[in-house]
């Protein structure tokens, strides 16, 4: 299992899956705004998500976690 985390602090701007989805590399994950940019956090790998950790408006910090895959 593979838990995807932020790679910087931002906004959630919306969470483009759910728990079970299957996605691909470099699918979308959320979009978060930073710095007055949108960016998407793509996927790393293949899998199925098992957990989503974060809901739209809310406040991530670097590191804080996003999206579990298996």
């Amino acid at each position: 299992m593979a838990v995807v985390r932020a790679e910087m602090a931002g906004m959630v701007l919306k969470v483009c899956v759910a728990v079970g989805d299957t996605v691909g590399v470099d699918q979308d994950l959320v979009l978060i705004e930073s710095m007055k940019m949108q960016i998407p956090v793509g996927s790393p790998q293949e899998g199925t998500v098992r957990q989503v950790f974060v809901t739209p408006d809310q406040f991530l910090n670097e590191g804080d976690p996003i999206v579990e895959l298996s």
